[in-house]
């Protein structure tokens, strides 16, 4: 008995060490540099809630362009609160209903794209020389799985890698995979799936190496955390059957 104890110890232990083959980042390949691209460029997508504000000389000419959005007591008929800047919804069609202009096709096109379009629209017509400052109010990423701390969160700056997003999750567990963690992305409105290993260095030179908005990356947990975990349920569910057939055998021999 003791040496099958032994046995199991040691069958545990060993199955139980995770080689830091598995766990070490960015340990194989070679980075190649003529792929390695800092240009990020942000694609307005449908639910996309913009805040577009609009400055020039003219004061009274950019007025128009940027309501205010406020909330009305219904008692006293007075503003609540502070008065904040009118966001707008990319709809399903990926347009926007813009003050004065109508609706704006603006969906799949880059920021800077987005800002030329209603540049041309306004000047001269409208304003003269307008700046045009875009942000995304509800930009946002998800990291589910086999991290510390799984979830959703905004980047106020527009701008995250997925080693960033890796970052905000506590980074991976010990028994989440390295080789294939996946980014889903919708583009052109459908679903596409990418994956990347974080062991490999070329992970820099990914397409998804930069996130966009609604990005969610999982992590996948290892073959031994799923083992683990249904051998966990089986043995309680052994040990309760087992527990209810001596209670019956204990009551049958009385």
């Amino acid at each position: 008995m003791k040496k099958i104890t032994i046995l199991f110890l040691y069958v545990l232990l060993v199955t139980s060490c995770v080689s830091k083959k598995e766990i070490i980042y960015f340990q194989n390949d070679t980075i190649d540099q003529s792929k390695v691209s800092n240009s990020y460029k942000t694609i307005i997508k449908p639910d996309d809630l913009l805040q577009i504000n609009i400055t020039a000389q003219d004061l009274n000419a950019v007025k128009p362009f940027n309501l205010a959005a406020v909330t009305y007591g219904t008692a006293t008929n007075s503003a609540i609160g502070q008065v904040q800047q009118q966001t707008y919804l990319v709809d399903t069609k990926g347009e926007i209903n813009f003050p004065v202009l109508g609706n704006l096709k603006i969906g799949g096109l880059t920021r800077d794209e987005v800002i030329n379009l209603l540049r041309t629209k306004l000047d001269p017509d409208y304003i003269k020389d307008p700046n045009i400052i875009i942000r995304i109010a509800n930009y946002k990423i998800s990291v589910l799985g086999d991290v510390r701390r799984p979830g959703s969160y905004n980047i106020p700056n527009e701008r995250i890698t997925i080693l960033d997003a890796v970052a905000l999750a506590g980074d991976l567990n010990i028994s989440g995979q390295r080789k294939n963690v996946t980014i889903t992305r919708e583009e052109n409105g459908e679903k596409k799936q990418y994956e990347v290993d974080l062991l490999s260095k070329e992970i820099f030179t990914s397409p998804v190496y930069y996130l966009q908005q609604n990005d969610i990356v999982y992590v996948k947990p290892n073959y031994a955390s799923i083992q683990s975990a249904s051998s966990n349920s089986n043995t309680s569910l052994f040990i309760s059957i087992t527990s209810v057939l001596i209670t019956l055998v204990t009551l049958i021999t009385r």
